[in-house]
């Protein structure tokens, strides 16, 4: 292999400095055009094949699925490369250069997740990879920030195949074999304003609103008590309820009231089902009041995942990091590969209190390990 990569440091410094802001807000969301370009490059002068596949082009938006080898199975690499918006007056340093202290690199997307691309490049290199054994697939997606287009847009296309996958999420190299999924809803109540003197004289949605809280109280409960799962830290589904706004004035009664909630499931609960219940106990608490109900999902949801603790990718997961493979609450593209038929691990160097944060960092002792872990996991698999 003639091509030599620049250093690990450069690699990340590079994919930093590339502006590549997902956001549900247009005012904040970014192309992640350059990013997908710049890897692309790097990968081909490697030896993958590389093929940029449009997510959203009006919004210039893309996938990158680059391949070392031919032929069926083999390894996804996987990882996405947009980052959160930021809130530069909270940042110490420039968010968009790689800055190195106290033993940290600090830059937006260093810990989720854009030096994962870094060190699964300084991997492949280091290996001398040309024609495994078993193809390795390195993926690059767009919006997992936001909407999970870019993966939306993988499980639909029902490309690429594998058998085993391994997503860089930050987990303070400790393997997730499984974690909650999540949607988020706007529950939003109308009924008919009028002079707070007489009652009568309008329809109160914020009085409805508080059989509706009631209700959604009393099947969290249900859900808690029905559903359990020890490998969590919190091992029962979870339901906040996170934002409510209604009404205008104290002398006025209340014509609109909308709460905003976020629920948490466990995997073998479904998010259409759960939907649907969530309408239908609204629907019923409210049937004698007059008020009508609108819904609007604000995020549609990412599914909950479990790969077995059986699997051969979470026992060699187990083996590099002498860690037991566990759960986490947060959301990851992970249900999307297991749509494309692979046994997925979540694996990376970073933490995730460290993610969505001003200063984001990733520490630096986690570099020769992660390094390690990739190499092994691409030996075994591709080698």
């Amino acid at each position: 292999m003639s091509f030599i990569l620049p250093s690990l440091f450069s690699l990340t410094h590079q994919l930093v400095a590339l502006p590549s802001v997902s956001s549900a807000s247009p005012q904040f969301d970014q192309s992640n055009r350059a990013v997908i370009e710049l890897l692309a490059s790097w990968c081909a002068s490697l030896g993958f094949r590389c093929e940029i596949l449009p997510v959203n082009p009006a919004l210039d938006k893309y996938n990158l699925v680059a391949t070392l080898g031919t032929g069926a199975g083999g390894l996804v690499l996987a990882g996405h490369t947009d980052t959160v918006p930021y809130d530069l007056g909270r940042w110490q340093t420039d968010p968009f250069q790689l800055v190195e202290k106290d033993n940290r690199w600090y830059g937006l997307g260093t810990t989720d997740m854009k030096a994962f691309f870094a060190m699964v490049l300084q991997a492949v290199q280091d290996l001398s990879l040309k024609q495994p054994k078993n193809p390795l697939i390195l993926i690059a997606t767009a919006d997992e920030e936001s909407t999970m287009a870019g993966a939306r847009a993988l499980a639909k296309a029902g490309y690429p195949k594998a058998r085993y996958a391994l997503i860089g999420e930050p987990t303070g190299l400790r393997p997730v074999r499984l974690h909650k999924g999540i949607f988020m809803e706007s529950i939003r109540l109308i009924g008919s304003s009028g002079h707070s003197s007489n009652p009568a004289l309008g329809n109160n949605a914020l009085e409805g609103m508080y059989r509706v809280l009631g209700e959604l109280i009393r099947w969290r409960e249900t859900l808690q008590a029905t559903y359990q799962n020890p490998n969590f830290l919190v091992p029962v589904p979870t339901l906040n309820l996170g934002h409510i706004h209604g009404g205008d004035n104290p002398n006025r009664i209340c014509a609109d009231c909308e709460l905003h909630i976020d629920l948490r499931p466990l995997p073998t609960m479904k998010l259409n089902e759960l939907r649907q219940e969530l309408h239908a106990r609204v629907r019923s608490v409210i049937a004698d009041t007059g008020l009508t109900v609108e819904f609007k999902a604000l995020f549609e949801g990412i599914a909950a995942m479990e790969t077995p603790a059986t699997a051969d990718i979470v026992r060699l997961a187990e083996k590099l990091t002498h860690h037991s493979a566990t759960g986490v609450a947060f959301g990851t593209e992970a249900p999307y590969l297991q749509q494309l038929g692979m046994e997925t691990i979540i694996l990376g160097a970073g933490d995730i209190e460290q993610a969505h944060q001003p200063d984001e960092y990733l520490g630096t002792d986690r570099i020769v390990p992660m390094l390690n872990i990739l190499k092994q996991t691409i030996q075994h698999f591709c080698l």
